[in-house]
């Protein structure tokens, strides 16, 4: 059965997608000259791959495997290429507005016409070629990237300590075992103090994806590794799923503390319940100073939270780094500037007043197996002395 929210969110997308979709349509299929039969096949193909969202969306909610992946690869495949189209086109058509009165676009309605559908020709191509490389990148193992966090009067004990970040793992429909194998294998070279894994870890029911998040057992750290809820784990079903990261070993941090001591010094990982929580479980609204609630006060306090707009409750509460996911860096230009509207922040280390905010592009990726301008990545972070 599919949750009341979801249907409420692919309603909305639906319709926005339809819309859009006839912009498209009227800009690519409009110049092209098809007539007759052939014109209202090419309709039907636009809006067919309209409707293919909201199916991808949905599948696993009353397809059974293997069906269900099938047409989810399908409908994200064809979301990214929606997503690389509309950007192109929305772009070729402002650059056509701001020109229409140079010699660049003709007045004679015959050459426009033939240069627009040359624009067509060369836009389609642009899209297959960024569909290849944004695939690639999508799909290989993520990267690791380096980040040193200046903490003032950090103990010489804790110089160097390093925590390793994953984020927006999305275990589902398209990343499945050997996807995360690599991960893990990539995360144990690293030996780190810590691993921190802060939300989205999945997309689907424990039942269907347990033997894909299996590999996460082996995850090997000197302290441990924990885990903070994130959205997509509540639309998937957060309470099995905190049983079953802690069957893997990983403990979750539910608005609440750990106390590391390393070579002497105390670390503290705190880690909230994602912003939305108490949506799905009243009980979980996320909650930055409860999580902190008793811990010692000579420690390095650093806080788990999905969403990186949790740093204004999270301020004043005496941590010193917070953790966060949920952006992917905007995953595919140009959406990496619509996110500022909801986040803080994007991508990569800021600062908001005395804390620290590193925001991870993610480890995996969500919908379309596509990343363009906002690699994946795996985070090591070291602590160093300010």
């Amino acid at each position: 059965m599919i949750p009341s929210r979801l249907l409420a969110l692919m309603a909305v997308l639906t319709t926005v997608t339809l819309l859009v979709h006839g912009y498209l349509g009227a800009r690519l299929i409009g110049p092209s000259g098809l007539t007759g039969p052939a014109r209202t096949v090419a309709w039907a193909g636009v809006f067919g791959c309209a409707m293919l969202m909201p199916v991808a969306m949905s599948a696993r909610f009353w397809m059974r495997p293997p069906y269900a992946e099938g047409a989810a690869w399908v409908g994200f495949v064809a979301m990214g290429l929606f997503s690389v189209v509309l950007t192109l086109t929305v772009l070729r058509d402002l650059g056509w507005l701001l020109l229409s009165s140079t010699p660049v676009v003709p007045a004679d309605p015959e050459r426009r016409f033939a240069l627009l559908r040359l624009s067509n020709t060369a836009l389609l191509g642009l899209t297959g070629i960024a569909a290849v490389v944004g695939t690639a990148a999508a799909r290989k193992r993520a990267d690791v990237v380096d980040v040193k966090v200046p903490i003032k009067d950090l103990s010489p004990a804790l110089e160097g300590f390093t925590i390793v970040q994953l984020s927006d793992v999305h275990v589902g429909p398209t990343i499945k075992k050997g996807y995360i194998d690599a991960i893990v294998d990539a995360v144990n070279e690293l030996s780190a103090d810590a691993i921190a894994i802060t939300g989205d870890l999945v997309d689907g029911s424990v039942a269907e994806l347990s033997p894909h998040t299996a590999p996460l057992g082996r995850l090997k750290a000197r302290h441990g590794v924990y885990f903070c809820t994130g959205n997509h784990d509540y639309y998937s079903g957060a309470l099995p799923w905190i049983d079953e990261v802690r069957r893997l070993g990983m403990q979750p941090l539910l608005n609440e503390h750990v106390v590391i001591v390393h070579n002497g010094a105390r670390v503290v990982v705190a880690g909230v319940n994602d912003y939305t929580a108490e949506q799905f479980v009243p009980e979980h609204r996320s909650d930055p100073k409860k999580a902190v609630h008793g811990a010692p006060a000579d420690a390095v306090k650093i806080l788990l939270a999905h969403q990186p707009r949790s740093c204004a409750d999270a301020a004043g509460c005496g941590y010193h780094l917070q953790l966060s996911g949920h952006t992917h860096g905007g995953q595919i230009f140009p959406w990496m500037f619509f996110v500022q509207m909801q986040q803080p922040y994007v991508a990569g280390l800021d600062r908001h007043e005395n804390l620290w905010v590193y925001t991870s592009r993610g480890t995996g990726y969500w919908g379309p197996p596509l990343r363009l301008g906002a690699p994946s990545e795996i985070t090591r972070l070291t602590l160093v002395r300010a």
